[in-house]
């Protein structure tokens, strides 16, 4: 059985990623950010296979809910300049530090808020930065243990003061990384390189989130998605399970925290409220909702904002890893009544199948199944529907009723469902289809795949999935699963949720067939997948199915990415061994 690396080595692999124009420098629980000044085209550079030459200037922002990095400037530069006068380059990257002229000078973390710059030589050195507004500033380190530590204010505003505790400060954050390390989950050992950066992105995605005291939500990337979005923490905390099972539970209970009286549970929980309703959005984005209204959706009144409920999917994985049965109950009453709210209030044409009132419902907001008028009826929200039922009646026979609800009323439902999801499946075109105000959607997108994870599949429909899988013209592409099928006049391979692979849904269908009782198929996606991570440098957003890369638009660092990629390779490892068992089984028969 392979060693475990430890944590300063697992740290190290991390640091090899850590590139400063995809991965920031940063601190669990920290709001600044530090990447190259140049970060945008050494991007660039990366994504196309080309080393970009190594950074001479850092610039440093701030992580904030709903502004991009442009908005949040602390500094333009961050340099370490020589007696000359010259700018000494990056030469080492690790979670807690970043080394210039080669050990020349240091920089890292003190506390949260605030960075410090030691010099380490001999030689006098300076530390030279320019804000947003123009105006540089610049203070002489003389030698060995001078430091200056540079604190970030609520106001992006920055106080400059010499520092005796870089040395001790330094070790704080490296003791906080190498903490972190400990718990990172071991894989195989040529995916634990991937394996330990995904760690670190889950471990730098860690916000403090003020309004909810205490509470840490892991955020989808401290690149522009500062929030506890509903779905992500389902995902993501299917990763930290592996590895920090109270910190996945905990992603869990913020997103279980502000039901509205009737059940529905927000789409964000962030650091000034809660995104629930289309009352919530931006003047703009209410606008296209109105213009994308129909006759059964009421564009003046309010939308619910919410996401697909994937929730008691999630609680029973994270709960096969530590059960917790009274916090399992607490949160199994949530739950419920979501399930029950989406039967009650998103049942927009009374048919008996809940619809998508707004994109941002499905998580797959760009799909083209959402160009015609709302609301839409959709494949995979059915099949949610149906598997949450089945989990809610396996968690209520395994908690009780109480919470729950009574299993045979949820199976009930779920073969109720499961009938009108049928209905969806066109036989002529082989494919479950979507249903814009009533009228079909002809786009081949991958919300049809999702039915697979009801496990309850006809045969030849079972059949016909399986053939689209594997076709090279619609799914079967270089890297697959595409979110939409490359022969569908929509597909997309750079626009998001109209081409691109995710982490996310791929996962699902890994899950679908599972269930499905396709296990090798499901185990060639799962390995195909984390190849995939692999093959594009990293955790990003979304990749183009063509070349396996980060789509040109996609947020790097990305936390259901990262997370999904650690739970799969676990599930690998572990399917690895059970065949190592029987195998020795076997042999000892």
């Amino acid at each position: 059985m392979t060693a475990r690396p430890d944590a300063a080595a697992l740290a190290g692999l991390a640091g090899g990623h850590l590139d400063l124009a995809r991965a920031p420098f940063t601190l669990p629980r920290s709001r600044v950010l530090v990447f190259r000044a140049d970060r945008e085209a050494a991007a660039e550079l990366l994504g196309a296979g080309a080393a970009p030459v190594p950074a001479t200037a850092l610039r440093v922002h701030t992580s904030e809910y709903e502004r991009g990095l442009d908005e949040c400037r602390v500094l333009d530069e961050l340099r370490v300049l020589d007696a000359a006068g010259e700018a000494l380059p990056v030469t080492g990257v690790l979670p807690h530090a970043i080394e210039f002229g080669g050990g020349a000078a240091a920089l890292g973390f003190a506390g949260a808020a605030a960075l410090t710059v030691e010099a380490s030589g001999d030689a006098p050195l300076s530390v030279e930065w320019r804000l947003p507004d123009g105006v540089r500033e610049r203070r002489r380190l003389g030698g060995p243990g001078d430091a200056v530590r540079l604190t970030v204010g609520a106001d992006r505003g920055v106080r400059a003061e010499a520092s005796a505790a870089h040395l001790a400060e330094l070790a704080e954050s490296e003791t906080v990384w190498l903490d972190w390390f400990a718990k990172c989950p071991i894989v195989r050992p040529e995916l634990q390189p991937m394996a330990a950066f995904c760690w670190w992105v889950l471990g730098a995605n860690i916000v403090e989130l003020p309004a909810l005291g205490a509470a840490r939500g892991v955020v989808p990337s401290k690149i522009g998605y500062v929030g506890v979005w509903q779905w992500d923490a389902y995902f993501i905390a299917l990763g930290l399970r592996h590895g920090d099972p109270a910190l996945a539970r905990e992603q869990l209970e913020i997103a279980f925290r502000f039901p509205s009286p009737d059940g529905q549970l927000p789409d964000v929980v962030h650091e000034e409220g809660v995104l629930a309703t289309s009352d919530d959005l931006p003047q703009a984005d209410r606008d296209r909702l109105r213009r994308a209204g129909s006759d059964i959706a009421d564009p003046a009144a309010p939308v619910p904002l919410t996401k697909p409920p994937l929730a008691a999917w999630a609680l029973a994985k994270v709960l096969e890893v530590e059960d917790r049965p009274e916090w399992a109950r607490e949160q199994l009453a949530v739950i419920r009544r979501s399930q029950d709210w989406w039967f009650a209030g998103s049942d927009l044409d009374g048919d008996g199948l809940p619809e998508y009132g707004h994109p941002y419902s499905s998580g797959l907001d760009d799909s083209p199944i959402f160009d015609g008028p709302l609301p839409t009826t959709a494949p995979d929200l059915g099949a949610y529907l149906v598997l949450q039922d089945l989990e809610l009646a396996r968690l209520a026979e395994r908690y009780g009723a109480d919470a729950a609800g009574e299993p045979a009323a949820h199976r009930e439902r779920a073969a109720a469902t499961m009938e009108r999801l049928l209905e969806l499946w066109d036989a002529e075109r082989g494919r479950f289809t979507a249903r814009a105000a009533g009228e079909r959607v002809v786009s081949d997108a991958i919300v049809g795949f999702m039915p697979l994870l009801t496990g309850e599949l006809p045969a030849p429909v079972l059949a016909a999935l399986e053939a689209a899988l594997s076709d090279p013209a619609r799914y079967a592409t270089p890297w697959a699963v595409p979110t939409v099928s490359a022969a569908d006049p929509d597909f997309s391979p750079e626009r998001m949720w109209r081409g691109p692979v995710w982490v996310n849904t791929n996962r699902l269908i890994v899950e679908g067939l599972r269930r499905s009782e396709r296990p090798e198929l499901a185990r060639e996606l799962a390995e195909r997948t984390v190849a995939l991570v692999v093959h594009g440098g990293g955790p990003h957003e979304y990749f183009n199915p063509e070349t396996g890369r980060k789509a040109r638009t996609a947020t790097t660092a990305f936390g259901w990415s990262a997370a999904l990629f650690l739970d799969l390779a676990v599930e690998l490892g572990a399917d690895a061994e059970e065949d190592r068992g029987a195998g020795g089984a076997d042999s000892a028969g």
